[in-house]
This record gives structure tokens, sequence and C-alpha cells, in this order.
């Protein structure tokens, strides 16, 4: 029997002892009425602790908590927010229970390699863990059936700072777990949860951890134990080690030790869902699973295959995780005996030649071959997907090869700014949150009247401003920085001139530097005193990635350059906090991408949410969303070999769109009463069509109807033949 421990270390009055039940449950995240009850408690503190409930409610002086229990206006707030949270919780009567019945028992297990719920928990790089987090968010809230696997990281992704001359420097702050809303498991023994795996001469043990994510709940793996070889304590330091043995070991672990972690938990899934290709050793862990309850290799195969689901984020060969032939010799000699597979036939199974000659083991070709189920993120990347693995299927036209595609979504409740949602719940009906998917809802957004829109949206941009300029006090006192620094991270910004935005990893097909091509006309675009415009860069590079590091510096030499006059702007250790105040204050998305290099991308999704227009190439999501009317294109669908001549025909198109169309449509086109009733019309249009077609909702309810259902069904008619066959004893 497994003992859930909720370590309750806070000095909570009885009467609101419950915030302790909020705190340990990422529900608060995406329901604003929680924050701000923690934030009426004591402001300061509440952004001092970074929104942490646990170490606020650590920290908050007793005193306070005992004027609280006599504040019948914030007992009435708490106590309406803990029947939402109790009604949630017990809520029977979800999408999917409504829609898949004769599901209600089976269970879909989701593996990522990093899982982004809230800024205060760092287990997160980038894109892939926000789509992981927002993906767990909204399965709770259709009430599908799922458990997720993950690391619990030492010090997470790192933290950046921007030195004087633009260089990225990179520090890891190691994270206290007591800080974390986490469950501890344990055994009958009162004993922590740990699953082993066997590695090249010795055993490694990880400890089992839990995060409640409303009604879904993650597992985490974490190795820094002292029973383990000090080498493979530092599996779970870091993401995205680049040491290959280490690595081999992380996604072992994440694999093998995933599904043993789940079968230890009690956990029985019928499908398995694969976020990358990062888990696929799973399908190995449950081929060997199969095989010993005394199935052939070929049966476990097949089985497997009909309830794994692979999905595919890299739209270059590169991107992709392989591994020497050498290392799989060392780490699965003694695996592929049990899967009753010679060393030769266990490498040929997911077998690649490399661009050098080499030859590597492929963990997406695993995972393609040993599951039924294969996406990509967008329909471009299908595209580029089917032609990217054609040749496992060497029989097949390009156009047929079985790989379809689910395009990213967004978790509206997360990303969506209160006074937006507020909006929202006045002009789309009070139960707007429950309809987010569907199209025609949407078309009251007409309804919303232009001056309570841009009212909101001039909110927004103020409240970033502040945001910033708060960041560049609090910096200013507490480091040695150059006044050049404060300049440089957004003091000198007006919150009613045209602001774009432009935050996301900084890589270098993402073409941060695009806009700095013709520098002197970018430099007329931005000074233009009666219709200026502003720039915020955020982002970071991969600390090993150099050449990305060096266009950080290139963008910051230029927001250091006096002949902006201030207003470019960069700022530093971009988060998912700061992510929030981005996409919900700014006028307008840039994203340039090298076409077809961004498989999806969601940060323009979250944009578009706010009433921020888009203005990025025609790649990933926004190929799908851009109709002419709801943002703008940079360029067309022409892709050149050549990238130099691609770079220039793309910054040109920037340039005129910015000059021609964006600017004086923010600046000259206003009413009687000074709205800007064209953009405004163009915020309506790009929120009326992206909001349902790009939410998390869509997409979840997606994957479940086309992917999940069917494996789910595969299972439940095989497990009802096996009953029969075992009932009557003829084969059916």
């Amino acid at each position: 029997m497994i003992k859930r421990e909720v370590p309750n270390s806070f000095d909570l009055p009885r009467r609101i002892r419950r915030l302790a039940d909020l705190a340990y449950n990422l529900w608060w995240v995406w329901n604003p009425e929680v924050p701000r009850l923690f934030k009426e408690i004591n402001s300061i503190l509440w952004d001092d602790c970074y929104h942490n409930p646990v170490v606020f409610l650590r920290k908050v002086d007793r005193a306070r908590l005992n004027q609280l229990i006599n504040d019948r206006y914030f007992l009435d707030k708490y106590d309406r927010t803990i029947h939402k949270f109790d009604s949630y919780m017990a809520e029977t009567d979800t999408w999917y229970s409504r829609t898949y019945p004769d599901l209600k028992d089976e269970l879909v297990a989701y593996f990522s390699f990093e899982f982004g719920l809230h800024e205060s928990l760092m287990v997160y790089a980038g894109g892939l863990g926000i789509l992981s987090g927002d993906h767990l968010k909204e399965a709770s809230d259709l009430g599908i059936p799922l458990v997720a696997v993950g690391f619990l990281y030492t010090y997470g992704y790192f933290s950046q700072h921007i030195t004087e001359d633009g260089w990225q420097e990179a520090n890891n702050i190691p994270i206290n777990f007591d800080d974390l809303p986490l469950v501890s498991l344990l055994d009958e023994n009162s004993e922590p949860i740990r699953v082993s795996i066997d590695l090249p001469g010795r055993k490694l043990y990880a400890r089992v951890y839990e995060l409640q994510v409303g009604r879904v709940k993650l597992c985490l793996m974490h190795t820094n134990l002292v029973e383990n070889d000090p080498k493979d304590r530092q599996l779970t330091d870091r993401l995205y080690i680049s040491d290959l043995e280490l690595r081999i070991s992380q996604e072992f672990l994440l694999g093998i030790g995933g599904v043993r972690a789940l079968r230890e938990l009690g956990y029985a899934p019928t499908v398995f869902h694969m976020n990358e290709g990062h888990s696929a050793f799973l399908a190995l862990e449950r081929t060997r699973e199969f095989m010993a309850q005394g199935l052939s290799l070929e049966d476990a195969q097949e089985k497997v295959s009909q309830t794994n689901i692979f999905t595919t984020h890299t739209p270059v060969s590169a991107g992709n995780d392989e591994f020497p032939l050498w290392l799989m010799d060392k780490y699965f000699a003694q695996f592929w005996p049990e899967l009753g597979l010679s060393r030769d036939d266990f490498i040929d199974f997911a077998k690649v030649e490399q661009s050098w000659g080499g030859e590597a083991f492929s963990m997406p070709v695993l995972a393609m071959k040993l599951s039924n189920y294969r996406n990509g993120v967008s329909e471009l990347h299908g595209e580029v997907a089917r032609k990217m693995w054609s040749f496992l299927w060497p029989k097949l036209k390009v156009e047929d090869v079985p790989i379809t595609h689910i395009t990213n979504g967004i978790h509206t409740g997360t990303w969506l700014a209160r006074r937006m949602g507020i909006l929202f719940s006045r002009y789309l009906g009070s139960d707007w949150i429950e309809h987010i998917d569907n199209p025609d809802m949407w078309l009251q957004i007409e309804n919303i009247p232009d001056v309570e829109l841009w009212r909101v949206r001039r909110h927004l941009k103020r409240k970033l401003v502040v945001y910033m300029v708060g960041r560049a006090r609090k910096q200013w006192l507490t480091t040695r920085v150059h006044p050049v620094q404060t300049v440089a991270s957004g003091v000198l910004l007006d919150p009613y001139a045209l602001t774009i935005g432009f935050a996301r990893r900084f890589a270098t097909y993402k073409r941060a530097n695009l806009i700095l091509r013709d520098y002197e006309r970018l430099i007329r675009i931005v000074t233009n005193e009666r219709m200026p415009v502003q720039i915020i860069f955020a982002g970071k590079a991969h600390p090993a990635d150099e050449p990305g590091k060096l266009l950080i510096q290139e963008v910051y030499r230029a927001v250091k350059d006096a002949r902006f006059g201030g207003r470019l702007v960069f700022l530093e250790n971009y988060d998912m906090n700061m992510a929030s105040y981005l996409v919900q204050g700014v006028d307008v998305w840039l994203n340039t991408p090298r076409r077809p290099r961004e498989a999806s991308g969601t940060s323009g999704e979250k944009a578009a949410l706010n009433g921020t227009l888009n203005f990025s190439v025609l790649d990933g999501w926004w190929r799908e969303g851009y109709n002419g009317k709801n943002g703008w294109a940079i360029g067309d669908d022409t892709e050149r070999t050549d990238h130099d001549q691609q770079d220039e025909a793309d910054a040109i198109s920037l340039y005129e769109t910015l000059e021609n169309e964006i600017v004086p449509l923010y600046y000259k086109q206003r009413s009687a009463d000074g709205l800007p009733a064209e953009w405004l019309a163009c915020v309506k249009e790009s929120i009326r069509t992206l909001a349902p077609q790009f939410s998390m909702q869509r997409m979840v309810k997606e994957y479940m109807t086309r992917l999940y259902q069917p494996a789910l069904r595969v299972s439940k008619i095989e497990a009802l033949e096996d009953s029969i066959e075992d009932a009557t004893g003829e084969e059916v």
C-alpha cells in the first residue's frame, strides 16, 4: 500500500488551514483567485517568494494570519475558493466521462523530459516543457485519466545573467525540494518508494516523488541518493546533459525506470504517450514485460505498438537523440537477451546512418517502429516529418507515410490575463471557459465594446512596463550593474507607444537578429517621434550553444546603442513569469524562424489569446492560423536554399510591413474618440479565429479522439477476447 505524505510545516490558524491544500495542488496556477488570495495576505512577501505558496505560507507572519481570521471579506473569498477547489476535485461529470463512459477505468501514461507548470518549479527548459505542463492541466480540466512521468532536477534549468558586453552567463541554482509542493511516496514500512535499473556493472536507484496537478498526478524521479555511484547521483542534476554516457543513462531511467515506477505505484496504464524520443526505451521495457508473461517477441511488439503514441517535435535530423553503437553495446548487452534477440538484430531495429558515415541507434526510430500512432505538432511539421522519416516505409509514397499531425495549443487558464478573462466572462458568458474550442462561441467577441477592449490592452501594457521598471530597480539596488544595463532593461519605455515583443530560445535558426539586418533603417523606424516603435527581446541560449550566445551578444549591443534612445530592450533570465507579462502586454508578437524549422511554436498563440497581434514567418502554427486579417506574415511560402537570400527577402518583407501597415494602423487610424478602431478590429479577428483553434482544450481533445481512444479501444477489445477465450477455451 502506497502512503502519500504531504509535509505540513505551516503555522496556520484552523479557520484557514486549507490554504495548505491549495499550496500542494498546482490547480491554483490556472485559477487567478488563488494567487490573489495569497497576495491579499502579504503582497510584498508573495512577490519576494516568487509566487511560491509553499515558501510563502512558511514565511508569512502568524500575527497577520490571526488578523485575517477576523476579516469577513477575506474569509468570504477564502470559502468561495475552497468550495471551487473541492467541487473541481470531486467533479465526476467531465467531458471525458460524458464522451467515453465505457473507458472510465482506463489510464494514459504521459512521459516527458521536462514539465513547465509554474516559474517556481524550474524542472523545464523551454517550449517542450511548457507544452507538457499545459497538456497535464488540460487533461485535468477535461477529466482524462492520465498519469505523467518525468524527472525532479537538482538544479533545473539555468539562471541567465547578461554581462555589460552582452555575454550570457549561466548560473545553476540548486532547488530546495522542501520549497516545492512535493508529495513523498512511502511503502508500507514508511520507507521512500524507489525503483532500480541495471546499468553497466552497477544498479541505479531513483526515489519517486509526486506532484498534484489538479486531478492529474505527475511522478518525478530523482537519483541523488547515497546508495548510488557518485556519477549516477548527477543523472537528475540538469536538463539535457551533453555527456553521452549520462544522457543514455538518463533516457534509460526515464523510459525503463519510468515504467517500473508506475508499476511500483500500482498504476496500470493502457496507453503510453512518448512526448519526444527521450523516453523511447519504455517500448523495450513494455516488450520485455509482455514476453515475461509468455508472449512471443512478435506478439509482444504488436501489443506494445497498438498502445504506444509518439509525438515528434523536431523537424531536423540533427535535433534527434542518437547514441553510438558502442554505447548501446555497453548499456544493453544484458537487455537484448531478455527479448530473445541477438546483438545485431537488436541494433538493426533502430540503426541509422549518420551524415558523417557512421552508424547510430536512433531514439525516434525506436519510438516510431514500436508505435502505431505517430504525430507531428503542426500541419507543416507533419509534412516535414513524413518526408524526413519516409525511409522507414520505403514502399509508401511520402504523403502516405503513417505520421499525422495535431497542432499544438495552449492552456487558456494559465496564459490568459485576469482582466481579459473578466472581459470574456462578461461578453462570452460566465461558462465560456468550458467551451474554449467552440468557434461559434467566439463570434461574440464582436460584442465587446472597443473602449473596454482598449482599456484592458492599455492596462496590460502599463503593467508590463511597471514590471520591467521594478526588475531594473531591484537589480540596481542588489547588484553592481553599469547604468547602460539599467537602460537596456526597459526603464525608458513609453507605456503608450507601439511595442513589439520577441521572446524565445536564442537558437540561430530563430534569427533574432533578422530585424537588425538593415540597422540604419531600423533606427529610423524606432526613433520616429510621431510614431515610435519599441522592441523587447528576451530569451536564453543553451549553455553549450556558442552561436546562440553570440546572437544574444549581437542583439544586446544593439540594445545598448544610444541611437535607439532606449527603445530597444533585453530582459535577462526569461521564464514563465516574464513570458506572461510579455505575451499579455506587448502589441505585436514577432517571430522570425527560418522556415520550416519551427515545428509549431506556442508563444504567439498565448499572445493572440490576450489581444496581441502576431507578425511572423509562415511556419509552424502561424501557417495555419494566419488568414490575412488577424495579423501579418513575413515573406511567403517560398523556401530558398541560400540562407542569405532567404534572410534578405524576409528582412525586406519585415521592414516594409512594419513601415507601411503595422505602424500606421496603430497610430493613424484613430476614431473620433481616439480609439484605433481598425487595430481593434484586427485584435478581435485575431482572438475570434485563433483562441479556439489553438487552445489546449482543442489539442487534448484531438489527442484523445484521434490517438488515445483508438489505442484504448484496441486494448479493451483484446482484453474482452482474452476473457472469452479463457472462459470457453476457444480462440475468438
